[in-house]
């Protein structure tokens, strides 16, 4: 019986596919297929009721030929060390298509944090820091948050290490509080880079007039992009999270919507008002819309439902939504995919941004960081959407084609072998 591929082995069809287009030296494949190092602990903590509970977790340095590693921490129940290393790969061609001076980093609890207290949360949090300390530093590697992690998590990591090093060091973590440093505009600042992305290739994607959009995922980044877009005036006629679905082909009441996640209750609960509809999650893939906008976990269109896919655009705005194999089923059918390493990069960018303001004591205005974002996202936008036509790719490979060239070009300024056979 053939093992099953890693979760990394499917990313890594990326990398060659990319390679195929480049002519690269085989040391910068070499390099870029492994992670430089994967550390694997066990956070023991003292819950409220006196007993002690131990979580495993994890740090990934993907790679740092560009810079310090960069990446979110997750607290999911169902991380796994495979998928640490996946994330921090995507990271470091995401870093690399933006062109910020990065690597590639990410962390994860295996933990359910909604079955914790805050006061256990935040002595889980702080155990994570003291866990990997050694690791992690302002030029060496810098954690953001992720699925499941917030700011006050980041301050609460951010104080840790500042404690133990015995300095503040506000530049070691960046998604904290903007009272502990953090940035103006990094709260929706994912959504915002899709959101600008779109609007500079809406016509060279096909794309006018009032536009129907459905959301896979309502938490940050799908909350952010549909106001944004619903201030265009685009509809946003379904939307989705873990409890199910709802739809309205005349557009939902965001509002309500919002109102009724800011109370801790599903999408779902707004069935029946306002003309919403329940819909079962997995049929918001296929409800009738221009752009779909998957904003929640990993491989959420797959072969099994790619095919029903009615919208002409699908914007990533989660980490790897689409599988390979969803991949060509979309390519075929002609569905244009905006990739993840690009569409949702605005993330990691205003993250540089509030790096940069820790490390130089200086801190920008909204409007500031904002003109750069749309700046940053529309340069690297336009050059991955020319390379696209004119290699006749799909813009997922065009995006790891852009990354893999600043890589390489990276990797083989150490040299290579043909460098020192010569």
């Amino acid at each position: 019986m053939m093992p099953e591929d890693s979760p990394l082995d499917s990313a890594l069809i990326r990398l060659d596919e990319a390679a195929r287009h480049l002519n690269v030296d085989a040391d910068v494949i070499e390099k870029l297929k492994y992670p430089r190092e994967t550390t694997k602990v066990r956070l023991m903590i003292r819950m409220d009721d006196g007993s002690r509970k131990s979580f495993l977790a994890w740090r990934c340095r993907y790679d740092d030929t560009r810079g310090p590693t960069k990446g979110g921490i997750r607290f999911h129940p169902d991380a796994t060390a495979e998928e640490v290393e996946m994330l921090a790969f995507w990271m470091t061609f995401k870093c690399a298509v933006m062109n910020l001076p990065y690597g590639g980093g990410k962390g994860a609890v295996q933990v359910d944090p909604r079955q914790l207290s805050k006061a256990e949360l935040e002595r889980l949090s702080r155990s994570y820091i003291q866990a990997f300390s050694r690791i992690i530093g302002p030029d060496r590697d810098i954690p953001a948050p992720d699925v499941y992690t917030n700011s006050m998590i980041m301050g609460w990591m951010a104080d840790e290490y500042s404690q133990i090093v015995g300095e503040g060091s506000p530049a070691v973590i960046t998604g904290k509080p903007l009272a502990l440093g953090g940035s103006v505009g990094r709260g929706d600042a994912t959504a915002r880079g899709g959101y600008y992305l779109v609007r500079h290739l809406a016509k060279e994607l096909g794309l006018s007039g009032k536009l129907r959009i459905a959301i896979q995922g309502f938490g940050n980044a799908g909350q952010h992009i549909a106001s944004l877009l619903a201030g265009d005036g685009h509809s946003i006629v379904a939307v989705s999270d873990s409890g199910g679905a709802v739809y309205a082909p005349d557009g939902l009441d965001l509002d309500t919507l919002v109102a009724t996640k800011n109370n801790n209750q599903s999408v779902v609960h707004t069935a029946g008002q306002n003309g919403h509809q329940a819909i079962a999650a997995d049929e918001l893939v296929g409800v009738d819309c221009d752009v779909l906008v998957p904003a929640a976990l990993e491989n959420m269109i797959h072969k099994h439902n790619a095919h029903t896919v009615k919208a002409r655009l699908v914007l990533e705005l989660a980490n790897g939504p689409v599988t390979p194999e969803a991949d060509e089923i979309l390519a075929e059918r002609n569905v244009v995919v905006l990739p993840d390493i690009l569409a949702n990069a605005g993330g990691v960018t205003v993250s540089y941004f509030e790096w940069v303001q820790n490390k130089q004591g200086y801190y920008w205005e909204l409007g500031e960081i904002h003109t750069k974002l749309r700046s940053i996202m529309e340069r690297e936008g336009r050059a991955i959407w020319e390379l696209s036509v004119s290699r006749g790719v799909t813009p997922r490979t065009a995006a790891y084609v852009h990354a893999l060239s600043r890589l390489a070009e990276a990797i083989e300024a150490h040299g290579t072998q043909s460098y020192f056979d010569s």
